[in-house]
């Protein structure tokens, strides 16, 4: 039995890996598309970005929830301070959720290409 769970959980590993870069519209050229794949992949289930082909869920009013990025810009030093704090407002956004270089990937990204649908 212990066989068919590793095998199992190997094979959910290998298929979300895998899904990381579905749907981004960032030229693979742009300094900004390693931060949109590690985006479409750590914020993906909570986070609307467009560029990064990310939805959130469909529920807006889940707890859950971040922002819709596509209607709100933001600045690197925000978006740094959100990852490493876990958001602004004592939401339940997981702190440190990418670290180092990949937090500066992702803050490049979302400063770049968040605000695109703000008025």
């Amino acid at each position: 039995m212990r066989p068919v769970l590793i095998t199992a959980a190997v094979a959910a590993a290998i298929g979300l890996s895998a899904c990381g870069s579905e749907g981004i519209s960032v030229p693979k050229d742009d300094p900004a598309y390693p931060g949109a794949v590690l985006f479409s992949q750590r914020c993906a289930g909570c986070h609307t970005l467009t560029p990064a082909g990310t939805q959130g869920s469909a529920n807006r009013n889940v707890r859950v929830q971040g922002p819709n990025l596509d209607q709100r810009k933001e600045s690197r030093s925000d978006v740094l301070f959100a990852i490493r704090n876990g958001g602004f407002s004592g939401g339940i956004m997981p702190a440190n959720v990418v670290t180092g270089g990949q937090a500066s990937q992702v803050a490049d990204f979302v400063s770049k290409y968040a605000g695109q649908e703000a008025k």
